[in-house]
């Protein structure tokens, strides 16, 4: 059985100021605050639907744009959830969820390999909701590939309403990564050939 993984992390720039603290063996707990209401809301999805407990205080110069606070986000969640994986032995490795969301269909499938590569094929119908440029959680997810070190594949299959499209992304990515990380109790090292996720 895989023990408590958590990890606290406080990443200060003269662009952004976010502490974070994710639990991967949560129960879906959420307290966030990013400045930016729609980014929150989607975090809080992520979080129920993966079984996370996550906790975010963020603030960046949202007046200038969206854009540091989104990447550097995407930066140090994905280097909390690596390191709160540890060595990553006895996990299952893989995930992939289709999330339906009303008429939007998204399909998320990830590789915990260590090796960071984004693809993201998402074009949603409108660029902004509530004043977020939605065209920038492109940027959030390549930051969190790059420091989280997954293979992550995030694909719209089908969506009209851009609330729904990127609600169904942010819970699929969830129910994946949440796969990714569980227990495979017939793995006794790390699920790899090579011995080692790096």
């Amino acid at each position: 059985m895989i023990s408590k993984r958590t990890y606290t992390i406080q990443r200060d720039t003269q662009e952004t100021q976010i502490g974070l603290t994710i639990n991967l063996d949560g129960e879906g707990k959420s307290n966030i605050s990013t400045g930016i209401p729609f980014l929150d809301h989607m975090l809080t999805l992520f979080t129920k639907h993966g079984y996370f407990d996550l906790e975010i205080k963020a603030v960046g110069d949202l007046e200038i744009d969206q854009h540091h606070t989104m990447e550097d986000l995407g930066l140090t969640m994905g280097k909390a959830i690596r390191e709160a994986l540890g060595d990553k032995k006895g996990i299952r490795r893989y995930g992939f969820f289709y999330l339906p969301m009303e008429e939007s269909l998204s399909r998320v499938v990830l590789d915990l390999s260590g090796r960071p590569c984004l693809v993201y094929n998402v074009e949603p119908p409108v660029t902004h909701i509530n004043n977020i440029d939605v065209r920038l959680f492109h940027e959030f997810f390549q930051a969190l590939t790059n420091t989280l070190g997954v293979n992550l594949h995030i694909d719209l299959i089908r969506g009209r309403e851009t609330h729904h499209i990127y609600e169904s992304i942010f819970k699929g990515f969830g129910r994946a990564l949440d796969q990714a990380v569980s227990n495979e109790p017939r793995e006794t090292g790390v699920p790899s050939t090579k011995g080692l996720l790096d």
